[in-house]
């Protein structure tokens, strides 16, 4: 009978402890051994790790939607975060970091290749470029609330799952999955409670876009400001073909037949503008030869290589070095041009001039222009001039003897001293001539730093007066030695001017040029008369 009571009772008041699973109804000395305040502490920590686990892994694993956002295809995902936001990345330019929004999660924007055919139907019609732009929103609100439920459903059955085979147990497995359920919807509420849409109005940056802000500055006044020179330009660069005509007609020099015309333009800097000037003077000045200083592109980026094209439309040989701002990948698009020449610590001979140029030491896209070795550390000082030893070397031990000697960084020049009458640079976006200091029984070498051909590129639009855009064409005569030289000054945004100046070489005969005397300017004003910057 005892034991019958003791059975009834025992079924009567069975009730499993909704955590641990226990007995209840065991003796008291069990419970105190089994399921006392330890276990219960133990298996509720356990509950939570395996909750936090499979929470994590399911938002790894499952919270990523492909999705089109305009004519891209776009991989949005979530991972947990201490701090929340958005990252958009834009391969291979770097990324956006957008403080979007706070909470433990963080949103992951990815785009892709765009789409050919959306692309072309773009093109095909201007109107669905307005339609795209106002349907952009809605593709990102689409894609992200599939992302949010897809994330939610992936965390709670990765958690079941990894609970079901830890447990074995289908109360702490419940509870497990409720617990996910619970963690990944605050999370996912706490995002949207806190969402900050102002946020795109103030990036952050990284990769290459790190110097974004800098290099634009006011985006809306430069777009202004570009467009106004874009108006200017046509009758800016048509006035350089009258300056030419101009300057020719005077008695002071003309240069004779056989004579070797070379423009050397330098720092263009992605300014498409400088392309249109150069065709020009090219043309109208019958140029044999250009050569470029460097710093072509901005960043040396891949999506840069394409500016290099026009190259091939001057249909003249172009002797290249690559300066700072130009990468491997840039001076290998230039090689790949036709008619062009990328010198790297070599040389070769165009049009009778036997020219030798080395690239600059450095790939330093995020730095400023500054004045040819100032605020140099002595690392980089030793690289710049060990750049110019090496190309001395060089220039010594050529077959031929060097007409000009190319770097890009004036700081390089000083080792070429005595080793060929002429060396050109660029750089510091400021046009200079000078000689180098003599070395006792060597011939004198003159030294001409080009400025910008490209105005120093969208930077050269942020200050108060644009940088003009700047160029040289040097007459050599027919024993290559320099007789005279035009610098060509086509002024920025609100100085609609165009100056060209033409200097006589002292001296030429002896195969030495020395300090140029300027001789008259003429001058054709596109407004005002304009003030000879050459």
């Amino acid at each position: 009978m005892d034991g019958q009571r003791d059975e009834r009772h025992d079924d009567a008041g069975d009730r499993d402890d909704p955590v641990t699973g226990d007995d209840r109804r065991r003796p008291a000395g069990w419970r105190v051994a089994v399921a006392g305040p330890a276990r219960r502490i133990g298996l509720i920590v356990a509950v939570l790790a395996v909750t936090l686990t499979g929470t994590v892994l399911g938002v790894l694993g499952g919270g990523q939607v492909d999705t089109d956002i305009g004519p891209f295809r776009a991989n949005l995902s979530l991972s947990p975060a201490r701090d929340g936001g958005t990252t958009v990345d834009i391969p291979p330019l770097g990324a956006l970091l957008l403080d979007s929004h706070g909470g433990p999660t963080h949103l992951t924007v990815r785009l892709g290749a765009l789409d050919q055919g959306r692309t072309e139907a773009l093109l095909d019609d201007p109107a669905s470029i307005s339609r795209a732009s106002q349907s952009a929103v809605e593709d990102v609100r689409s894609g992200v609330m599939r992302l949010g439920l897809r994330t939610l459903g992936a965390s709670v059955l990765v958690t079941l799952l990894l609970a079901g085979l830890i447990f074995r147990n289908a109360r702490r497995t419940a509870w497990a999955g409720g617990l996910a359920l619970l963690i990944t919807a605050g999370s996912l509420g706490t995002a949207a409670a806190t969402l900050h849409p102002q946020a795109i109005e103030e990036p952050r940056y990284e990769g290459l876009l790190v110097n974004a802000p800098a290099i634009v500055g006011d985006a809306r006044r430069i777009a202004n400001d570009y467009t106004k020179y874009a108006e200017q330009l046509q009758r800016l660069v048509g006035n350089v073909s009258q300056l030419y005509t101009t300057v020719s007609a005077l008695p002071v020099y003309e240069p004779a037949p056989g004579t070797t015309r070379v423009l050397h333009v330098s720092d263009m800097h992605l300014n498409p503008t400088g392309w249109q000037l150069i065709r020009t003077v090219v043309e109208q000045f019958g140029i044999d030869v250009v050569i470029d200083t460097g710093d072509i592109t901005d960043w040396g980026s891949e999506p840069e290589a394409s500016f290099v094209g026009s190259i091939s439309l001057l249909k003249k040989p172009y002797v290249f070095i690559r300066g700072n701002h130009d990468s491997g990948k840039t001076a290998a698009a230039v090689a790949r041009q036709p008619n062009a020449i990328v010198l790297n610590n070599s040389t070769t001979t165009v049009a009778g001039l036997t020219i030798a140029g080395i690239g600059d030491p450095r790939f330093t896209p995020d730095k400023n222009t500054s004045p040819a070795g100032s605020g140099l550390t002595q690392q980089v000082a030793d690289q710049v001039i060990g750049a110019g030893n090496q190309l001395a070397a060089t220039v010594r031990n050529s077959p031929r003897p060097v007409t000009i000697a190319l770097v890009h960084d004036p700081a390089s020049a000083g080792p070429l001293s005595g080793t060929c009458p002429l060396v050109l640079a660029g750089h510091t976006h400021s046009r200079q001539v000078s000689e180098l200091p003599q070395v006792p029984g060597q011939q004198p070498t003159t030294l001409m730093v080009e400025g910008s051909t490209g105005g120093a590129g969208l930077r050269g639009l942020e200050g108060e007066k644009p940088t003009p855009l700047s160029m040289s064409v040097l007459y050599f005569d027919q024993q290559k030695m320099l007789q005279a030289y035009d610098t060509i000054t086509v002024g920025g945004t609100g100085q609609a001017q165009v100056n060209l100046e033409r200097r006589l070489v002292e001296n030429p005969t002896g195969g030495v040029p020395g300090t140029p005397t300027p001789t008259p300017t003429g001058g054709v004003p596109a407004t005002p008369t304009p003030t000879p910057t050459g």
